[in-house]
């Protein structure tokens, strides 16, 4: 569901508010009572629920060299492909 931002005119008071696109606009202010709130105009927002695909796919993000790369055999072959420092030092 969409959280649009509202704006009374006459007193000021603004109010953030989580409708149904099908939601007829308010048009009375909370505050004062006066028929001057209206929408305003910003960037999107929403709502999600459950699980959802964040949490299960993208959660953990990209994979990182250190975990891509082979496992450091203390400067043998693996360890020298991998570019690990170690190799360098032990020749």
């Amino acid at each position: 569901m969409p959280i649009y931002a509202y704006k009374c005119g006459s007193c000021g008071h603004a109010k953030d508010v989580l409708q149904k696109m099908s939601d007829a606009p308010l048009t009375a202010c909370p505050a004062c009572g006066a028929e001057a709130f209206s929408k305003q105009l910003t960037a999107p927002g929403f709502q999600l629920k459950g699980s959802g695909w964040y949490a299960t796919d993208f959660k953990g993000g990209a994979t990182s060299q250190a975990a891509a790369a082979p496992a450091c055999d203390s400067g043998g072959s693996a360890c020298a492909a991998a570019g690990c420092p170690s190799a360098s030092a032990e020749v």
